[in-house]
């Protein structure tokens, strides 16, 4: 069986064959134009003649162009489910561009990606795209490494906050503003309050959640507005993997995260 690589190059040479065969249609069209208006009866015989054969030519060009396409819709379904991740997986080797897999997903660091087989799309962080050529995908991804990070950590701390006070004993806002230590909160449980709603999970996974706290630890922003400092204490969650949300590093490490804690600042 083709790649999707292999079957999206011979789509776009087919395609490329019919344009050119238009291409020849329309110059002999303008000869035969000319040689109309200058009447000369022997030239317009020769250029009938020749688009007559012109036409012939784009039928068939036509024919192979909706034929190059290789993948019924069943096995283009097969192929996203089983064989897409590491078609993409060698496309970026090829460009020395890192490819993890975690949890179902690729990470591309920092974007993650996931491939929706039944949509024939992928989504990229939270942005969702039917075009999944491999070599335009790596590209994308290779794009979004060297470009200004759109994730604003100040905005997610905050509702991190948010999130843990709720989980919290009821008197820890007070404590923190006397510059106290609240208690270690599980970060499933912070990621659970995130997604409460139906269908929230699909839309923000928690490797998603995960990717977010490692840019937000990677950021040097650690503090909230009311002077409250973030922390991320690994306690013994660590080695346990339940309770335990993980990530990739830029060179593939593990990257865990299990509880998070807030201290008070006196001011």
């Amino acid at each position: 069986m083709s790649t999707f690589e292999e079957g999206f190059a011979a789509t776009e040479r087919a395609a490329d064959s019919v344009l050119q065969a238009l291409g020849d249609v329309s110059r002999l069209a303008r000869q035969l134009q000319r040689d109309a208006r200058a009447g000369n009866i022997a030239a317009i015989r020769r250029g009938t003649a020749r688009l007559e054969e012109s036409l012939s030519l784009i039928r068939q060009q036509v024919g192979n162009a909706t034929q190059a396409w290789p993948f019924a819709p069943e096995e283009e379904l097969a192929y996203l489910q089983d064989r897409y991740a590491s078609e993409l997986q060698g496309e970026a080797k090829k460009e020395g561009l890192q490819l993890f897999e975690r949890d179902g997903r690729l990470i591309a660091h920092p974007s993650v990606l996931r491939v929706l087989p039944g949509e024939r799309a992928v989504r990229i962080d939270r942005r969702q795209s039917s075009s999944i050529r491999p070599t335009k995908i790596v590209s994308d991804l290779a794009k979004l490494q060297h470009s200004s990070p759109r994730f604003r950590p100040q905005p997610f701390l905050e509702s991190l906050y948010s999130a843990y006070l709720a989980l919290s004993q009821s008197d820890t806002g007070d404590r923190l503003k006397l510059g106290g230590v609240g208690q270690v909160v599980r970060l499933d449980r912070i990621y659970g309050l995130f997604t409460g709603l139906p269908g929230a999970q699909r839309e923000y996974s928690q490797l998603d959640f995960a990717r977010d706290l490692y840019s937000l630890e990677n950021s040097g922003v650690s503090e909230v507005r009311s002077g409250a400092r973030v922390s991320f204490p690994a306690s013994t969650g660590t080695r346990n993997p339940r309770g335990t949300i993980s990530f990739v590093g830029p060179n593939g490490e593990a990257v865990l995260y299990y509880g998070i804690q807030f201290s008070g600042v006196s001011r």
